[in-house]
């Protein structure tokens, strides 16, 4: 895996002499903080050396490097997931890559389903913890130590000063911001009824397909990480509704704007 991010990060720099330090990785229906990337080199995934494909309808599948408020970032528009097939390790390419760019901190950002009745889609929830349901880790089989230890504590996984950050700004802004936990499944199907009222009940907040490979990833390689989570439709036990694609897109881009909003504030004071 180190070779292949090596020959992804060489290439990366043949386009691009910026040397980001923050990387950002946009979910589905976020990408607008992209056209807020100045001076971008735009970089198709399908042209990186040992780069997966993005198959999702709504993932651009495009590496921006440039400045956001005048910060050094690296941004994916669009990500990979377990359910397209990929394996942990190939999900979570883009991160080690991301770290050999130079890289430190990393902010991840997803939509999913919210299981917190105080929730509403278009809401926008912190991270600060997760559960990892989804049956691979980008970690298993052999080690590399000199890029990490092979048991990594998971203790501060988001990081507590880029919450305590965000929540500050979340308020100078007022932006309603909820906190809480997300679990990651396997997907690429919504859940049933029982399995809505077991993830409430093991302790989530909101559940989605992504993300947690590359916190996990993200963690191993010493960067820290903030979270946060585009509530899009409602997973409530007992009063679950159909779900519609338009409508979750919908709500994702009615929550754009702030989460864009909260984001650019977060860079400018890193």
């Amino acid at each position: 895996m180190k070779n292949k991010a090596k020959q992804a990060t060489e290439y990366i720099r043949e386009q691009s002499r910026i040397k980001p330090t923050i990387g950002i990785i946009l979910g589905t229906g976020l990408g607008r903080l992209a056209k807020n990337i100045r001076a971008a080199v735009s970089i198709l995934y399908d042209n990186i050396p040992n780069f997966p494909s993005a198959t999702v309808e709504f993932h651009k599948g495009r590496l921006l490097i440039g400045t956001l408020k005048g910060k050094r970032v690296v941004a994916m528009q669009g990500r990979f997931h377990y359910y397209e097939g990929y394996s942990a390790k190939e999900i979570t390419l883009p991160v080690l890559v991301m770290k050999m760019l130079g890289v430190k901190t990393l902010i991840v950002s997803n939509v999913s389903g919210g299981l917190n009745p105080d929730f509403s889609p278009g809401a926008l929830m912190l991270i600060k913890d997760h559960i990892n349901l989804i049956p691979d880790n980008p970690l298993r089989g052999p080690n590399e130590p000199r890029l990490g230890p092979r048991f990594p504590d998971l203790f501060n996984c988001y990081d507590s000063k880029l919450i305590k950050l965000t929540e500050r700004i979340a308020r100078e802004q007022k932006i309603m911001l909820h906190k809480g936990v997300y679990v990651a499944v396997p997907g690429p199907n919504l859940e049933t009824n029982a399995e809505y009222r077991f993830l409430r009940t093991i302790g989530a907040d909101a559940v989605g397909m992504s993300t947690v490979p590359e916190v996990l990833m993200a963690r191993y390689l010493k960067l820290k990480v903030l979270g946060l989570s585009v509530i899009t439709d409602m997973g409530i036990a007992d009063s679950v509704k159909p779900a519609s694609l338009v409508k979750i897109i919908k709500a994702a881009a009615s929550a754009e704007p702030l989460l864009t909003q909260i984001v650019s504030n977060v860079v400018t004071r890193l």
